[in-house]
């Protein structure tokens, strides 16, 4: 399979929980069902728990993109865990400035753009499942990358990275396809991080530490 599509799912109709959720949601509520008419009461409660944590896991909630030219804001919720000033951008070599965000199983999980954009390339490696707040799990962990270019030939590089639980990474972006910023463009599922490279000199707007929102939060100011 061409590797640009190996993550690559159509892009469900958005509701409040997002779709890949409801075979997971709905196995462990007929399995607590299952439990409750065979009389196992704590056992049906346990699963009635875990589905709830899922529906919480996979929410898909609204955001308000924030106006103004030249932002960039996150592509996913969580934690920013690296920033670097200078570093070569995986596929296109280009100097540029990068920012990383880890994603707990507690977070929004799901990815939007943080700049409106052109698909130029998806690239998917397959690789190891190393804690996503590492540094080197950028390098040598499953993921998913997608070349951007915005309407004045600024090139980005947008990393979905799986994690030690994550181990499956959802795009619904092919080659070619247009997106508008803060647009949902993909998933991980269950603890993860999401990487940005921006065009070298970007001044960044968020340290190390902060916790930011996908399509919200504005992490870079382009020049």
């Amino acid at each position: 399979m061409n590797s640009s599509l190996v993550a690559y799912r159509p892009r469900p109709r958005q509701a409040f929980i997002a779709r890949e959720g409801y075979p997971f949601i709905g196995i462990a509520l007929i399995a607590a069902l299952l439990m409750w008419m065979t009389g196992w009461n704590s056992g049906g409660m346990a699963l009635l728990l875990l589905a709830s944590f899922v529906a919480y896991f996979f929410r898909n909630p609204k955001r308000t993109v924030p106006e103004g030219d030249g932002l960039v804001v996150a592509p996913a919720d969580g934690r920013v865990v690296e920033i670097r000033s200078s570093v070569d951008a995986p596929h296109t070599g280009h100097p540029s400035t990068k920012v990383g965000i880890f994603m707990s199983v507690l977070d929004v999980h799901i990815n939007r753009l943080p700049v409106s954009a052109r698909v130029k390339k998806i690239v998917y490696h397959a690789g190891n499942f190393l804690v996503a707040s590492l540094d080197k799990a950028s390098e040598h962990n499953e993921r998913n990358a997608l070349i951007l270019e915005d309407d004045q030939g600024r090139e980005f590089v947008l990393v979905q990275v799986a994690g030690l639980i994550a181990r499956r990474i959802v795009c619904y972006l092919r080659n070619g396809d247009q997106g508008r910023q803060g647009q949902r463009f993909g998933l991980i599922r269950f603890g993860s991080r999401v990487d940005i490279y921006m065009p070298l000199g970007t001044p960044i707007e968020v340290k190390k530490g902060d916790r930011v929102r996908a399509g919200e939060s504005i992490i870079g100011r382009l020049v």
